[in-house]
């Protein structure tokens, strides 16, 4: 017998309890008037208190309900050997199908060790088969027919996928406690360091599990790769486009590659590249000539290295018009427009062309065929335009909002609602202007166009911003920039003026970048997915659009989903390299480029203590062979708790406790 939790017998100190409080009652006199002491003798009062223990039987159950509690939070168990009958050992042979074994012959080494350790066992042994790459699936159930088993080995092809041995020892974990049988696991693999989990004990497998390691690579190799590309996902002036790639050398002498640019293929431009020993280099490419709609593109550099499949990047890019963006503005105000027009035309992109229109003038307009709309300090606007603005923004569209002294004469915002509290001026003169407190840098305009601290602010309108993200504060805590959702669609509030009257802002750098930035934020230009990872899933949909269907294509034309998966999934995992189409509900057609993890590009290996300590780590040695002959008895100690009996026998003597109480706290009275 023993103890799991012998620190809470500390708690057999709470015994004293019940005897002290069946200790309180003392001997008590009470006093009784008199006429007169002179007849009484004087004498000197005791001062021993008279105590007695009273209520033995409710006091021995008051000891023995929390003599019972303490020992059970003790958590007391016994031991017992018996001789367990655990089965047959299972055999389980793992093949790692990962990008890096495409390199030489890896996973064919791979699976012809596998096929070899399926041929030698015996006849009545069962096994199984595991492919490992991103997850780890098992492909057979427990056979003892080897053509079976030699059958799923050789069905595994090489993936696109990064090996995760994490997920490979959670396999192993999920089929030892499903089996209840010792396993013996051979894993064939190149035992990339980049497969290694964060956190060694994902490694962990249970008692009777032995692992053995049969690595297909004794060396490093060389190997060079594209390691990033960063293009646009939209182009609308193909003689500015830019795409930068990273070439990357591991475990490589100092070498010159040429990096060329590949579009729907055909090569357009190359450069060359030096790289130093197991260094990286960047390279720009200004210019893509490129039709009407998506290219499938590339950045490729000359091979001749271990693994191949990684010296080319695909991404996609899509050619098309500038979009169209509507500026509504007070007649009389004709420096918002200048400035904010000039500022977007002179981004390095010109992905909008801007239609100012003074707001008696844009009554008729059809708001739909704006990718967003710029409201400047209106005054004047119509309740019939502002009913089509409010309807634009629930529908999806765009809208920001600049406050002016003419917007402080509303008393409300328009489209949000806000209720204007106050337009507030700041004096040009010495210091006593405003500047910029607090700017939130996960919002894209903003951390694409620093420089906000020097803007001296003249003017502003103080308003609640109720339920919106503030973006920015002035000093006296006054909301500058705040993004409120509204519908599908959001309204960006700017509470100062466009112009270089309210502010000085038009006539700083960052002026011009969050001019561009926010209307590539309002467009949606930038939300396009346009690269992804292998193992990475795409958003198809959002939450309200549930009842919309989606439809992704794969690299070879075909549906990549069920009628089903489409119609309800919110998100696709990409499972291979390669160009898929999704055709998202919203009805927007997208091209999105796949490649391969480029942790894979790194073969270093995992060091051999490693691999030995991981082996040496599968809980107890199983000692029986493969085999019929193998013995599956084995003597164990079993541990069995009893604190469940004990908390039992505690709510019976808490019970009984009450009965007794109740009697003699009811006799107690009557007295």
């Amino acid at each position: 017998m023993g103890f799991l939790a012998p620190w809470f017998l500390a708690g057999l100190a709470a015994l004293g309890l019940p005897i002290y409080v069946h200790l309180l009652r003392q001997h008590k006199t009470e006093p009784l008037p008199f006429s007169s002491l002179m007849f009484f003798e004087q004498r000197t009062q005791s001062s021993i208190k008279h105590r007695r223990l009273r209520y033995l039987m409710l006091m021995a159950l008051r000891l023995l309900l929390l003599f019972l509690i303490v020992l059970a939070f003790a958590n007391p168990f016994w031991k017992s050997t018996a001789l367990i009958n655990r089965g047959e050992p299972l055999l389980v042979v793992g093949i790692d199908h990962s990008f890096s074994m495409r390199s030489g012959t890896r996973l064919a080494d791979a699976k012809q060790g596998a096929a070899g350790i399926i041929a030698a066992k015996g006849g009545g042994a069962r096994a199984q088969v595991i492919s490992l790459g991103n997850n780890a699936d098992v492909l057979t159930k427990p056979e003892q027919d080897k053509s079976i088993l030699r059958a799923a080995i050789e069905s595994i092809q090489a993936g696109d996928g990064k090996t995760n041995f994490g997920e490979f020892s959670r396999a192993i974990r999920s089929i030892s406690n499903a089996a209840q049988v010792p396993l013996q696991v051979h894993l064939f693999s190149d035992f990339q360091r980049t497969g290694l989990p964060a956190g060694f004990n994902d490694l962990q497998l249970p008692t009777g599990v032995e692992l053995k390691l049969h690595p297909v690579a004794n060396r490093a190799e060389t190997n060079y790769a594209v390691e990033t590309v960063s293009a646009p996902a939209t182009v609308w002036d193909t003689k500015k486009a830019r795409v930068q790639a990273t070439v990357a050398g591991y475990e490589s002498p100092a070498a010159k590659k040429t990096v060329s640019l590949v579009v729907n293929g055909r090569a357009l431009q190359s450069k060359p590249v030096e790289l130093a020993a197991n260094g990286r280099a960047t390279v720009e490419f200004i210019g893509i000539e490129a039709n009407y709609g998506f290219a499938k593109c590339e950045i490729r550099i000359d091979g001749n290295d271990a693994l191949p499949g990684d010296d080319r990047m695909l991404f996609a890019i899509e050619r098309a018009d500038p979009k169209k963006a509507l500026m509504i503005h007070e007649s009389r105000d004709g420096r918002s427009p200048l400035y904010y027009k000039a500022a977007l035309g002179s981004a390095g992109e010109s992905a909008f062309t801007l239609d100012v229109v003074p707001v008696e003038q844009a009554g008729g307009l059809n708001l739909s065929r704006y990718a967003f709309v710029v409201a400047a300090d209106v005054l004047s606007l119509p309740s019939s335009l502002e009913a089509s603005l409010t309807k634009y923004v629930q529908t999806g569209g765009s809208v920001m909002i600049a406050l002016g002294p003419s917007s402080a004469r509303r008393n409300r915002v328009p489209v949000t609602g806000d209720p204007v509290s106050e337009g507030k001026y700041y004096s040009r003169d010495g210091a006593r202007f405003d500047t910029v407190g607090h700017v939130d840098t996960t919002f894209a305009p903003i951390a694409k166009a620093s420089g906000w601290q020097g803007v001296r602010f003249y003017y502003s309108v103080r308003t609640p911003a109720a339920n919106a993200r503030v973006l920015a504060r002035l000093t006296d805590e006054t909301p500058l920039l705040y993004e409120k959702k509204i519908g599908e669609g959001r309204a960006v509030v700017f509470a100062s003026g466009l112009d270089n009257l309210t502010n000085d802002f038009p006539q700083f750098p960052a002026f011009v970048a969050f001019a561009e930035q926010s209307a590539r934020y309002l467009a949606g230009v930038d939300e396009r997915q346009s690269v992804a990872a292998v193992g990475s899933s795409i958003e198809l949909r959002t939450q309200r659009e549930t009842a919309l269907g989606v439809e992704v294509m794969d690299p070879d034309g075909k549906r990549a989903m069920s009628l089903s998966e489409a119609a309800r999934a919110s998100s696709f995992m990409v499972t291979r390299e390669g160009f898929f189409e999704v055709r998202r509900a919203n009805g927007r057609h997208e091209m999105i480029a796949v490649n391969a993890d480029r942790r894979e590009s790194d073969l270093g290996l995992i060091p051999e203590e490693t691999r030995s300590l991981w082996s040496g780590a599968a809980g107890e040695t199983v000692q029986a062979g493969i085999g019929p002959a193998a013995s599956s008895k084995k003597e164990e100690e079993q541990v069995h708790p009893y604190w469940w009996h004990l908390m039992f026998a505690a709510l019976l003597a808490a019970v009984v406790e009450t009965i007794v109480a109740s009697r003699y706290l009811g006799v107690e009275q009557e007295a």
